[in-house]
């Protein structure tokens, strides 16, 4: 699997998941991306990382679920963060990034060895307030249809992939 600078500095935070099947396919997500650092904040009982459906949605991922790390608030989870990232599938917010501005910021701060976390909240209400807030950058993934949103697995798998895309063209750039 190819790692770049980025992959080792970058968690992904899921705040409140409800659906373990959503879990095992964040992994899955992040791992066809090289990514591996999957953090969960107060999931629910059924969303831990050894449940069988997260298990199982998670193909050839496991190793991803294994080393998640459980964390019992937001703040905890983005100790080390110089930068943090909140999704958000709300009209209307100032300041808004699209994914692929925000990989390449994400990508300024581990250029300089600055740990990147992107935060994503709960399939039914997303992040609240106070927890948007408190991760200060904000990024909105742009949708041609009138959907509320887009699935939590989708949305990692998209702001993985402009990650990733993005380190990519500035690896072919650098002599």
């Amino acid at each position: 699997m190819l790692k770049l600078p980025v992959h080792r500095l970058t968690r992904f935070i899921l705040v409140s998941p409800h659906y373990p099947e959503n879990v095992g396919a964040c992994a899955r997500a992040l791992k066809t991306m090289g990514f591996t650092r999957l953090g969960l904040v107060r999931p629910s009982r059924l969303a831990l990382p050894d449940h069988p459906m997260a298990c199982k949605m998670a193909v050839k991922s496991l190793d991803v679920l294994e080393r998640a790390e459980l964390f019992d608030n937001l703040d905890e989870a983005l100790v080390g963060s110089a930068m943090a990232v909140a999704t958000t599938a709300r009209r209307g917010v100032s300041g808004v990034m699209s994914p692929r501005q925000s990989a390449e910021r994400a990508l300024a701060a581990c250029a300089q060895g600055h740990q990147v976390s992107f935060v994503f909240g709960n399939e039914k209400t997303g992040l609240t307030n106070q927890e948007l807030a408190r991760v200060g950058l904000t990024l909105r993934i742009p949708m041609a249809a009138d959907q509320p949103s887009v699935n939590l697995a989708q949305a990692t798998q998209i702001v993985a992939y402009e990650l990733f895309s993005a380190a990519l063209l500035q690896r072919t750039r650098v002599p």
